[in-house]
């Protein structure tokens, strides 16, 4: 629809082709890009769960006559969105009941307790910036509304963050505001969660926990902005269950990862932020978004070579089907498993010389499945037995895809599931004396992992000491 939005602009009529259990995004897409109407004809039912006739019958039945509708017919008046309060404006007064039965009827928290967004609670985290709070920091889709750093405090203050997390909560919100990250997709078919990855002094500074129970809730910091995500997605970028979020099966958000950088400094291996393009020391937020994961357990072994047959299974195991088509697919090479690793795994590892690089070669090699079963992942399950695409073989001689997947015609040859090593990323964190870790199953092209500088206030030390006395 953002096409047809943009050929409507042009003077161009258009009708978007719409399947039946999409149409409600629809509607609300289209306001959100700036149109009250847009033409939409309705594809009835599922178009990969139908035969040919059916397929056949219902768009001669139903479809056609409404792309030439909207086609021939003047859309209805384009009406304007209704106004939005103003930063300051007090949109209610009430108990703490009240204004949390306020804010869930408008569909503005995420179904638990909010803390009310005051205007001194707001304030209070503009004194952890000094950028000017009518700061817009991108247009964010679906609903092409203005991310600012007023209304990132006043999530943060809804989502029960601390005042001082507000640095971490605006490069989280420039991460989502960067194109490349492909925020539009957040409401994707198979429900993908946003996963925040934090490196730097901060970790330690704001209390992050980094040990036993990583992932899991209880921790304010960890906890409150990985809440914070999913509220500033509903409330700032518009994605809303029923609506423009059309997860099947969809997750809560996920708390923050910190990586233990105690161990990394002790083992030589650099932090998550060095592979984006940051150096070792740097506050840095990284978010990417996956579909689920599986646990690495029990990866037991005195050596990398013992350990890391369990950990490439696993990132095979958590990526197949559905991920493989960001690898040779959509778009090609935008398939960045992650791979969590304990402390005790990774110490163990580079007690045999091995590199984080070393790490991700190996599973270059040995994360890998065999050509007639990439094929069938990618080619029939994805795009229906009965509509099949280009094999492996012809996207390379087309050029599309690295040599690598066909260098030869053997259809058992092992083929990678991504096109680079550095593809693979290594995050450490978790229980220090456990040896388990965790493949995470990413959504590729849709929530590709973009990473920001986190900017922390000149007086940063002072505004901490003044807050924690106050």
């Amino acid at each position: 629809m953002r096409a047809a939005a943009v050929a409507e602009k042009a003077g161009i009529p258009s009708v978007s082709l719409v399947c039946q259990g999409f149409a409600g995004q629809a509607s609300t897409t289209a306001e959100g890009l700036g149109f009250s109407h847009m033409a939409v004809a309705l594809m009835p039912g599922h178009v990969n769960m139908q035969t040919y006739e059916e397929l056949k019958n219902n768009l001669l039945e139903v479809t056609v006559d409404q792309v030439v509708k909207g086609l021939s017919e003047e859309p209805g008046d384009n009406q304007q969105r209704a106004a939005e309060p103003q930063p300051t404006d007090i949109v209610f007064s009430g108990s703490f009941e009240e204004v949390n039965d306020f804010y869930y009827d408008r569909e503005w928290s995420d179904g638990l307790p909010i803390v009310p967004p005051t205007i001194d609670k707001v304030e209070q985290f503009l004194r952890f910036t000094q950028r000017a709070r009518e700061e817009v920091l991108g247009v964010l889709l679906c609903d092409r509304r203005e991310a600012t750093i007023w209304n990132i405090a006043v999530n943060g203050v809804m989502a029960g963050c601390r005042p001082e997390y507000m640095p971490i909560l605006i490069a989280i919100v420039e991460a989502m505001a960067d194109p490349g990250y492909g925020l539009e997709h957040s409401g994707n078919t198979p429900g993908p969660e946003t996963l925040i990855i934090l490196n730097g002094p901060l970790i330690k500074q704001l209390g992050f926990n980094y040990q036993q129970g990583a992932l899991r809730d209880g921790f304010r910091a960890n906890t409150s902005i990985g809440r914070f995500v999913r509220l500033y997605l509903r409330n700032v970028a518009g994605f809303l269950p029923h609506k423009t979020d059309k997860g099947t099966f969809g997750g809560t958000w996920r708390v923050v990862m910190a990586e233990n950088e105690d161990v990394l400094a002790d083992i030589g291996w650099e932090p998550l932020c060095a592979d984006m393009g940051f150096s070792a020391g740097d506050n840095v937020v990284t978010i990417a978004r996956y579909t689920g994961g599986d646990t690495i357990a029990n990866a037991s072994g005195t050596t990398a070579d013992r350990i890391m047959p369990y950990v490439a299974d696993a990132v095979v195991r958590a990526n197949l089907g559905w991920h493989l088509t960001f690898t040779c697919g959509m778009v090609v090479g935008t398939l960045r498993p992650l791979v969590a690793l304990s402390p005790l795994i990774a110490a163990t590892i580079a007690k045999s010389g091995w590199s984080k690089r070393d790490v991700r070669q190996y599973l270059f090699d040995r994360a890998r499945i065999p050509a007639h079963e990439f094929d069938k992942q990618l080619f029939q399950y994805l795009a229906g037995a009965d509509h099949p695409t280009r094999t492996l073989e012809e996207r390379v001689r087309l050029g599309e895809i690295p040599k690598i997947f066909c260098q030869s015609s053997d259809p058992n040859r092992m083929v990678p599931i991504v096109v680079s090593p550095d593809d693979f990323m290594v995050a450490v964190s978790g229980d220090p004396s456990r040896d388990n870790g965790y493949a995470f199953s990413h959504n590729g092209f849709i929530g590709y992992p973009t990473a920001k500088k986190i900017r922390l206030p000149d007086d940063w030390n002072s505004l901490l000491r003044r807050h924690a006395g106050s």
